[in-house]
């Protein structure tokens, strides 16, 4: 099934941010994981619309109504030498799936990284999104087995 003509797929804008914080609280349930609001929309401003941003975004939007978003950062790997973007969160409402908007969020991904030089992207996924995994395998993405550590160095929601 293709996208609605309707529905598009736009950088994030500041006017967007509360509608993001929503779309947030909803990815972390979808992913069964706390949620801990703490200003996040003050330092997504500074993130997203710095003169070099930390982040980069995309929305969503159904006739206006945000559906679904992606953000995406870049990185460098030790290894090889090379910068690559870092998928950090793609979400799309229950009713969105399986329209192709998933698609459409990934070539934005391509077009991203190519644009900044990216030699790939990655991302992670938790091990029961099963249905995440799938639209990735069948998007051509390959998965890496590591685990995932977190270490806090406690100093949380600070800029």
């Amino acid at each position: 099934m293709g996208v609605r003509h309707d529905i598009k797929v736009t950088p994030i804008e500041p006017g967007h941010l509360d509608a993001l914080l929503d779309l947030c609280r909803e990815h972390a349930a979808y992913e069964k994981a706390d949620f801990l609001e703490n200003g996040q929309v003050e330092r997504w401003r500074t993130a997203l619309f710095a003169d070099e941003p930390a982040l980069h975004g995309w929305i969503a939007l159904d006739d206006g109504k945000p559906c679904g978003f992606m953000t995406v950062t870049t990185d460098f790997a030790t290894w090889s030498a090379e910068r690559f973007a870092y998928m950090d969160c793609l979400y799309l409402q229950d009713a969105y799936r399986g329209l192709g908007l998933g698609r459409v969020f990934l070539d934005r991904l391509r077009e991203f990284a190519l644009a900044e030089g990216c030699g790939w992207a990655e991302w992670q996924t938790p091990p029961d999104n099963e249905l995440g995994i799938g639209f990735y395998r069948r998007m051509g993405a390959t998965e890496k087995t590591k685990f995932r550590f977190h270490y806090d160095v406690g100093i949380r929601g600070v800029s």
